[in-house]
């Protein structure tokens, strides 16, 4: 991917502990009086990225990100525990609160969007703005289409290298078509 603005250092960094288990990383970047944005990574579980702040002009806005919990530079790391959409909703309002901010853009992509969207129908009077790229709702059918057959129409080649060793182990334990988000989980 090719940012739309170079690299961007921040200016702040923070934790921020948000129960007895979790501390969350966040960093601010751009213009300190600026528009406050938001970027809510996807995964769940990957973090941030440095090219995620090149979303936006560091003129115009002060960008925020933060790992979300057991993810990237929060910790403790991939700790599920209190580790639910609710948590992670809550969690960005502490977020906002901590950083004195009333309003702000929420920029989400993949599960980072349907985050957003959870965020901003709990906490509407906060969103001066909802950006959401790559929208996966975490459906049934949308998980079926990511995880069992969807992928496998535009990368062929890589889809089979991700589902071998899923096939191999369900047919070694007599299943030829285990699902996969299950049998990963138990690899």
């Amino acid at each position: 991917m090719l940012p739309l603005y170079p690299e961007i250092k921040p200016y702040a960094r923070h934790q921020l502990k948000v129960d007895d288990v979790h501390e969350l990383y966040m960093d601010e970047s751009g213009t300190p009086d600026g528009i406050p944005v938001v970027f809510v990574h996807g995964g769940p579980g990957s973090g941030c990225e440095f090219n995620s702040r090149c979303f936006f002009s560091p003129e115009k806005y002060r960008i925020i990100l933060f790992d979300q919990r057991g993810a990237g530079r929060s910790t403790p790391h991939t700790e599920l525990t209190d580790n639910t959409t609710d948590h992670l909703v809550s969690d960005m309002n502490k977020i906002r609160e901590y950083l004195g901010i009333d309003k702000w853009i929420v920029f989400g992509g993949g599960w980072g969007a349907t985050l957003s969207l959870a965020y901003a129908q709990k906490h509407s009077e906060t969103v001066l703005g909802l950006i959401l790229r790559g929208v996966f709702l975490g459906r049934q059918q949308d998980i079926d289409w990511f995880s069992e057959e969807g992928a496998s129409l535009f990368f062929p080649d890589h889809w089979e290298d991700f589902v071998s060793p899923v096939l191999n182990k369900g047919k070694a334990e007599g299943n030829e078509k285990p699902r996969n988000c299950e049998a990963y989980h138990e690899l």
